[in-house]
């Protein structure tokens, strides 16, 4: 796994090594090595008469991929396994006979799309007798988007940005996503049936719905194109006649649960972000702090959720409710930002957390904290989040047009704190901690 790297305006302090520290065991308890060979034994114990093929999508699709490969070499089979996964830009690894293809994300691109077109191709033809095994993960609707007839992928680009400055949550942006696929909602299981399909799913959204999670491209829903048409109504989106032309003629575009051609999957959550939080909480205890995990489901917009942590973080250090210092605050879930100016700055939703919950605290003494995307991209840029001390904070300057502009990047770059890890080919969403001393 990736190691942080950050910091190059002050040596590292026993404040930062810490917040690092319960990074990157966060990050480390949601790589799917181990959860993959796992969830796979009793399928490689006794493998299908017939092929076995591996298809995938998500920011952890390929190490997931290279781990079922790992699986099936341990378990003693010799036979090839073939398969396709989609990953984003920069997240491949090595593989043996799964191919691997790198697309846009969080915009969707061609290779994305052409790389649906060829997964659906390879299980149409398949058999009861074949086993499809499905590597699921955060990013996944990006990066696995097939658009219907008469929809151009320019437009579904377009609908992406709009989603992605809306301020809309993941379970809003994918019901919208849902409804304007062919390769989402169930779809990919009805195209595989009667081929036994065998999900495995790294979960990135608060509540670890499975029909949220990419999509749910092997989970059947009751999601609705009215319920897409009133997203877009509600956020304020310009969309081409086309679109919502085809909304109003398909207004099921999903499998629903019932479907039979759903009866041979089975879903296997492997991944979670409340792993993640406990994870980092006993690296918490190991150190002398006693750890509280406030949700692993936190949304909300991400300046409003820093208010609400900074007033508990306040809470503690002078009146030791609910918690007593020294400890540690930690939460997941997803934040979004909703841009409200023509001018965007460099930054993501964790980093303008951070910068909020710093500019409230004000450089309170003995208060630090990180805030970071497990998959160690932050938004668009090649940070993974940033980190705070009150040290750091005294060395910024106008926080407030940081904030107003969205560039939470270039004030926490201007002071070392920027968390950059590189891809870590995992995703749980974000991960927070505030550090509170006595």
């Amino acid at each position: 796994m990736c190691s942080s790297a950050a910091l190059p305006a002050m040596p590292p302090t026993p404040s930062t090594d810490l917040l690092q520290q319960l990074f990157d065991a966060a990050v480390a308890a949601a790589m799917p090595q181990a959860q993959v060979v796992q969830a796979l034994e009793p399928y490689f114990k006794t493998p299908p008469t017939g092929r076995v093929v591996v298809v995938g999508m998500g920011k952890s699709a390929a190490a997931m991929a290279q781990a079922v490969e790992q699986a099936w070499t341990a378990a003693g089979h010799t036979a090839p396994m073939d398969g396709l996964v989609i990953t984003r830009y920069g997240h491949g690894v090595p593989t043996q006979s799964i191919e691997v293809i790198e697309a846009g994300h969080p915009v969707p691109d061609q290779n994305g799309m052409e790389g649906a077109q060829r997964i659906l191709q390879r299980v149409r033809p398949l058999t009861a007798k074949d086993l499809v095994i499905c590597l699921i993960s955060g990013g996944g609707s990006a990066l696995f988007t097939l658009p219907p007839e008469g929809i151009s992928l320019d437009n579904l680009a377009d609908i992406n940005r709009q989603l992605l400055a809306s301020g809309a949550d993941i379970v809003a942006m994918n019901t919208v996503r849902k409804a304007l696929s062919c390769s989402s909602g169930g779809r990919l299981s009805a195209a595989a049936y009667p081929a036994q399909v065998v999900s495995l799913i790294i979960s990135d959204v608060a509540g670890d719905s499975l029909r949220a999670i990419a999509s749910g491209p092997t989970v059947g829903d009751r999601a609705m194109a009215a319920d897409a048409l009133g997203i877009i109504d509600r956020y304020h989106m310009t969309i081409p006649d086309p679109v919502r032309t085809y909304l109003h003629r398909n207004p099921n575009p999903v499998i629903a649960p019932g479907d039979p051609r759903l009866g041979t999957t089975t879903n296997h959550l492997i991944a979670t972000p409340q792993q993640s939080l406990e994870a980092a909480a006993k690296v918490a205890i190991a150190n002398g702090y006693t750890p509280l995990i406030l949700s692993d489901a936190i949304e909300g917009e991400a300046c409003d959720v820093a208010l609400v942590h900074g007033a508990i973080a306040r809470q503690v250090k002078r009146h030791h409710q609910p918690i007593a210092p020294p400890c540690v605050l930690l939460s997941g879930g997803e934040t979004t930002v909703t841009v409200r100016q023509n001018f965007v700055g460099k930054g993501g939703r964790n980093s303008e957390f951070l910068l909020a919950l710093a500019h409230y605290l004000n450089g309170e003494a003995g208060i630090a904290a990180i805030a970071c995307d497990t998959d160690g991209i932050d938004g668009s840029e090649d940070n993974a989040g940033a980190l705070i001390t009150p040290e750091l904070w005294h060395q910024g300057h106008g926080a407030q047009k940081y904030l107003t502009t969205h560039d939470s990047y270039s004030f926490f770059e201007a002071i070392g704190a920027l968390v950059v890890t590189g891809p870590t080919l995992t995703n749980v969403n974000d991960f927070r901690a505030i550090l509170i001393e006595k």
